[in-house]
């Protein structure tokens, strides 16, 4: 059985705290907290209720016995966009594996993009990536997004991780909304097979969370991927009538590419 290794070299819990308030009409981080190897970077502003804020890394990405937390509070009536400075690369790892755990909570009327760059297994890396997001009514609106590449292709590495493995849960209030329990271990599946990567190297996942969209955008999302003979993919929606779009591609940039023109077909943005 896999387990952490003892030898976090960050010596406990790597972590980061952020919390969101409205003052006189301009969202500001009310609450940051964080440490190694973690900084927050002050916020860009789209305008005054919405910011971008970056979270950067001094390490050169995801070790052998890693713990990370991550906490996102984002209170009522605030937008934010969440950003990574880079692309996430999990490392070779001798027999442990790292671990990280991100609790996100979005208050009524607040708006949330989570869109970290994509993320690289490298050959023999083993990670467990668990998300509890939290939507106090049904107008907290959250807009996530993941990417997730086979891993360095052009160096032979392929799926040669050893497990990946992702946990999603939505609620809403107390309702779950949506679970994305996934577990790639190519010892046991074959990654580029049916039903599985089928001859593609990334996967993106954009899911709408109770944000409203014209009648006919699935038709629009549908015919955009028609068009591309380099992706394969397709939007649904779930039980409770959230947007769920998948997509097999063969390059980071392609996919990041498409997905902003979805959400440009999609979203309106925060007034």
């Amino acid at each position: 059985m896999l387990r952490v290794s003892a030898e976090n070299k960050f010596g406990k819990k790597s972590q980061v705290r952020l919390e969101t308030e409205l003052r006189d009409g301009k969202v500001i981080l009310s609450d940051v907290y964080f440490t190694a190897p973690f900084k927050v970077m002050l916020p860009f502003y789209v305008q005054p209720d919405y910011m971008q804020v970056m979270v950067l890394s001094a390490s050169a990405g995801i070790m052998e016995g890693d713990e990370q937390e991550f906490y996102l509070h984002i209170k009522k009536d605030t937008n934010m966009e969440y950003l990574s400075q880079a692309y996430e690369k999990i490392h070779k790892m001798k027999e442990g594996m790292a671990r990280r755990h991100t609790k996100i909570v979005v208050e009524p009327g607040a708006y949330l993009k989570y869109a970290p760059l994509p993320t690289i297994p490298f050959r023999d890396s083993a990670f467990e990536n668990v998300l509890d997001i939290r939507l106090e009514d049904p107008t907290s609106r959250l807009l996530f997004q993941e990417i997730l590449s086979c891993g360095r292709a052009a160096r032979g590495e392929a799926f040669a991780y050893r497990f990946y493995h992702n946990r999603v849960s939505v609620y809403q209030k107390d309702t779950l909304v949506y679970l994305d329990n996934t577990r790639y271990e190519p010892s046991l599946f074959e990654m580029n097979g049916m039903g599985m990567y089928e001859g593609f190297t990334h996967l993106l996942n954009l899911v709408f969370f109770n944000i409203e969209k014209s009648e006919n955008w699935m038709g629009q999302v549908r015919a955009l991927l028609d068009e591309r003979e380099d992706l394969e993919g397709g939007a649904t929606r779930t039980a409770g009538g959230d947007a769920v779009v998948r997509i097999l591609g063969r390059s980071a940039e392609s996919l990041l590419k498409v997905s902003e023109e979805i959400q440009k077909i999609a979203v309106t943005p925060p007034a």
